[in-house]
């Protein structure tokens, strides 16, 4: 398409041409969030449509998780030497029992992952979703000790990554409104502390309900989308407690400091800051 542009005339300021403005992606997605997102896929691809029932038997016997790993007498078709019982703690994460089960877990990373992303990087995020995880493996391991079934699921991570942005998204400026924006600033403000989050009643309400949720989903009063078995809801809140209370060891943010002349509580309903004792 061309453009006319109007002659310099002698005397009269420049005038540069109209330039549009660029657009705002209405999905902005990091990289490694949509890596992960397409590893997951694809692995589920694999195990449903390239390998034999047998096949996919002999895969989960050696990247799910089974508490019978760490049993004194395991049977002898599970593997259970040190190999298997360290990096299952966190392959089982990759894999999925159907599309609806895959599905309900990529609809939640895709909510909560890219905050993480952008603030802790592609590298920290990936092994903050490993760490929980594996925070995930170590709960349902202590509550079903020796038991044989398989764990598979994404769902432990992905609580991670739910409480880990509960310590930042409600914060002043923060990225509450995550379709759109692109403003990295919004990413990087202070984490509220724990003492401060537990005061603010908007954090207390999503508390209540993630733990409600899952505490319905562990009695088997409501089935889980894609779930035929019994729910792991402890690996849930493993993964839940992981992101939450781990968090700082993962954040590249400075915290503020107690001479800083900002104030990192959160806001409350009414846009007051809460104040810290």
């Amino acid at each position: 398409m061309s453009r006319t542009v109007r002659p310099l005339i002698s005397g009269a300021p420049f005038e540069t041409p109209p330039v549009n403005p660029p657009r705002e992606r209405i999905f902005n997605i990091p990289g490694a969030v949509l890596a992960l997102v397409a590893l997951l896929v694809a692995i589920h691809f694999v195990m449903d449509y390239a390998l034999t029932d047998r096949q996919q038997s002999e895969v989960l016997s050696l990247f799910a998780f089974s508490p019978a790993r760490y049993a004194e007498v395991v049977p002898r078709w599970l593997p259970a030497w040190w190999g298997p019982q360290l990096w299952t703690l966190v392959s089982y994460a990759l894999f999925h029992a159907n599309f609806s089960h895959l599905i309900f877990n990529l609809v939640w990373l895709l909510a909560f992952g890219p905050p993480i992303a952008r603030r802790f990087g592609p590298f920290r995020f990936l092994v903050f979703c490993a760490a929980t995880a594996a925070a995930g493996a170590a709960a349902h391991l202590v509550t079903h000790l020796g038991e044989l079934a398989p764990m598979i699921g994404a769902s432990a991570a992905v609580s991670g990554t739910m409480a880990a942005a509960m310590r930042f998204v409600f914060q002043r400026g923060g990225p509450l409104g995550l379709l759109g924006r692109d403003d990295e600033d919004a990413y990087r403000v202070p984490a509220a502390p724990l003492s401060a989050m537990l005061r603010d009643p908007r954090i207390l309400a999503f508390l209540a309900v993630w733990f409600g949720v899952n505490f319905i989903f562990g009695m088997g009063a409501v089935t889980m989308p894609g779930t035929e078995g019994t729910v792991a809801w402890q690996a849930h809140i493993g993964g839940f407690l992981a992101g939450l209370l781990g968090f700082a060891l993962f954040d590249p943010v400075r915290p503020f400091t107690p001479d800083a002349g900002n104030d990192p509580a959160p806001v409350t309903g009414n846009d007051e800051p809460i104040s810290r004792q």
